[in-house]
């Protein structure tokens, strides 16, 4: 593997085109300063200095694929309110199409607002459903998919658990990515791991990894034995675990397992950057890296993004400069 093929691979990226499936959301930010704890009780009181808003969760994966220069194709579920419009538009701020959003009257759409000082994360207050969708939403989200998978290279899974993957419709989208001949990689929540069988690629965490697994990681064999488990049981083409400031593993049928280390310089912020790690891994294997270089792209991206605040994208160029000048 040499700089020059993932570079290559990188050039690629503006022909390719990710369909992501998934929980869609909106990160708000307070951001401010501690000078003083409360008379009320024994908590810091936050001057808010500023306010931001991002896409969160399967949006994020969506805004990072068109950072990185490719076209996401987004399907996932908003409520009825003020946040799936300010959603809507931040999305198509990042040129993403919002027309993939099914509306579910019956839950609102998930917001995630988080109170930061200086560099410390204060607190994190959700408001969500994760209420299994109806038959009919559901028959709505297959019917988006249907639709739009056809002009998709990849079909990207972006579980956070909040109510849309679910056993019937992993079933039907799976289908319809056979019949159509497309890749599907899997960002997956523990207890939804069992479904995505036959997949080209999921990604947990080590966290996640291990407990899917049922094991205990505490030294590299016990890695090994979980990413080996993990293999065996859902007969992917590669499982790629995610290991923090330890970097990545991947696993592939009858190939050794590949370590690959961290490339952060400075990590400041971890909030999303599972989001691209997928983002960046799809567009590679659309663009026809192998696992271990797709793998090697979305380390590098990763390295990027855990060095910005809050949630974040890499652009192409940032990631075509990590390259350039990172350890290979």
């Amino acid at each position: 593997m040499s700089r020059t093929s993932l570079l290559h691979h990188l050039a690629r990226f503006s022909r390719c085109r990710v369909l992501i499936l998934g929980d869609v959301m909106l990160d708000e930010y307070m951001w401010g300063a501690v000078s003083r704890i409360s008379p009320e009780a024994p908590v810091p009181v936050v001057a808010v200095q500023s306010e931001s808003v991002k896409v969160g969760g399967a949006g994020n994966v969506a805004t990072n694929v068109a950072a990185l220069g490719g076209r996401a194709i987004l399907v996932g579920l908003v409520g009825n309110d003020a946040a799936a419009e300010r959603l809507g538009h931040e999305l198509e701020l990042h040129g993403v199409k919002s027309d993939g959003l099914v509306e579910d009257r019956s839950r609102p759409t998930t917001i995630k607002s988080r109170v930061v000082a200086g560099s410390q994360h204060v607190v994190r207050f959700d408001r969500e459903s994760d209420a299994p969708v109806s038959r009919a939403v559901r028959a709505q989200v297959i019917a988006a998919v249907r639709q739009r998978l056809p002009e998709a290279d990849v079909l990207l899974i972006s579980d956070y658990a909040k109510g849309l993957v679910s056993p019937g419709l992993v079933r039907e989208v799976l289908a319809l990515a056979a019949r159509h001949h497309r890749m599907v990689a899997v960002d997956p929540k523990v207890q939804h791991l069992p479904l995505f069988k036959g997949v080209t690629v999921v990604a947990p965490n080590h966290h996640e990894a291990a407990a899917a697994a049922r094991l205990t990681i505490r030294s590299e064999a016990d890695l090994l034995r979980v990413g080996q488990v993990l293999l065996r049981r859902l007969k992917a083409r590669g499982v790629l675990i995610t290991r923090g400031e330890q970097g990545m593993s991947l696993f592939e049928a009858g190939k050794p397992v590949v370590h690959i280390p961290t490339v952060a310089r400075e990590v400041y912020d971890v909030t999303g950057a599972g989001d691209t790690v997928m983002g960046a891994l799809s567009l590679a294997l659309a663009a026809g890296a192998t696992m271990r270089e797709a793998a090697v792209i979305a380390n590098f991206a990763a390295g990027v993004v855990v060095g910005k605040r809050g949630t974040a994208t890499v652009t192409r160029a940032e990631l075509e400069r990590a390259l350039r000048d990172g350890r290979i």
